[in-house]
């Protein structure tokens, strides 16, 4: 039997405050916005919500990247701002948090396996060993596995649902030596696709990961989906909201199916990813809080009362940006 409540690891310290730049990016806010957005629609209730974990140290952080790249980070200096975000000392301290938050919930739901952890962050796959990219500073999801594997000697698997394929794993396997140990090659899993297709090839994705748990090959999984996936994203574009939320119908079904081929729980995590709507950011926090509620349904068995609020994204704007244009382009390069 699965607790009915999500564990969520969230730190006030893992939030840019006050962010008074021209960051194009929500990521640092997204944590504090969506904690807000799931009490205003009277849901913060069925998430237990903990801020009991440390701050990664810069050892940490070097586990996955250079020590100039690390020293240049948080010493405000050289390629500091890669990662296209501007530079604080403020912001330097919270990605010490998002990271650690990304860690301690894929451990928690080791150690804890009864209970969906939750870490309410984002900001990780484009970073590489040696700078920030794509809105990402530091590669959470490496750091998080190799010390998950060190720990437990246990292997995952990242499903990213992102808008955009996450590079950071594939980019740090021959930095990280015990990387294709800790998620072995083929289970840094970017479904592609667009609405029908997309979910295809999810659910073909879904069906070689549950072999893959079978053989005792994989031992975690990390659910990781963006909302800059979604159609109306300023840069995504694979899946309407009906193929959006069919989606978190497929994988949370999945979850309980794999549940029962065990006889235990799977142990699952949760971290949030992209979602980039200027004109209304409502819509991604809604598309994030959509996704939770068919985990309660489908996994948890938990009524919730809840109607998504996605609106049609105003068109106006952002095709006359250049910048947004470029930063597009550039992000989808990094897979497709």
């Amino acid at each position: 039997m699965r607790s009915k409540k999500i564990k969520t690891f969230y730190n006030t310290k893992q939030v840019l405050e006050n962010d008074k730049t021209s960051n194009y990016s929500k990521s640092p806010l997204k944590p504090k916005l969506l904690l807000e957005y799931l009490k205003n629609k009277k849901l913060i209730n069925n998430f237990s919500v903990t801020d009991d974990f440390r701050p990664f140290t810069k050892t940490d952080f070097k586990m996955a990247h250079h020590q100039n790249y690390v020293d240049d980070f948080f010493n405000g200096i050289g390629l500091c701002s890669s990662n296209s975000l501007a530079w604080s000392k403020q912001f330097a301290e919270s990605v010490r948090y998002t990271n650690s938050s990304l860690y301690s919930a894929i451990r928690h739901s080791i150690v804890n396996p009864k209970q969906v952890s939750f870490s309410p962050t984002s900001g990780f796959h484009h970073a590489g060993p040696d700078r920030g990219r794509g809105f990402c500073t530091f590669s959470g999801q490496v750091i998080a596995s190799l010390k998950i594997y060190n720990e437990f000697g246990l292997s995952g698997a990242y499903l990213d649902l992102d808008g955009h394929f996450g590079n950071s794993i594939e980019d740090s396997r021959e930095f990280c030596k015990k990387l294709n140990k800790a998620v072995p090659p083929n289970f840094n899993i970017n479904p592609e696709g667009y609405d029908s297709s997309y979910l295809a090839n999810l659910a073909t994705w879904l069906e070689r990961t549950k072999y893959a748990i079978l053989s005792n090959r994989i031992h975690y999984v990390v659910w990781c989906h963006g909302a800059d996936s979604h159609a109306d994203d300023n840069l995504g574009r694979q899946c309407n909201t009906e193929h959006w939320i069919a989606c978190s119908t497929l994988f949370w079904k999945w979850v309980k199916e794999m549940d029962g081929l065990l006889g235990r729980p799977l142990p699952v995590s949760c971290a949030l990813f992209g979602g980039y709507r200027d004109d209304d950011y409502n819509s991604v926090l809604s598309l994030h809080t959509g996704d939770f509620v068919e985990c309660f349904k489908e996994l948890l068995g938990v009524d919730v009362k809840y109607t998504i609020e996605v609106h049609p994204r105003q068109k106006i704007e952002y095709y006359d940006n250049t910048r947004l244009r470029r930063k597009r382009r550039s992000l989808d390069k990094k897979g497709r």
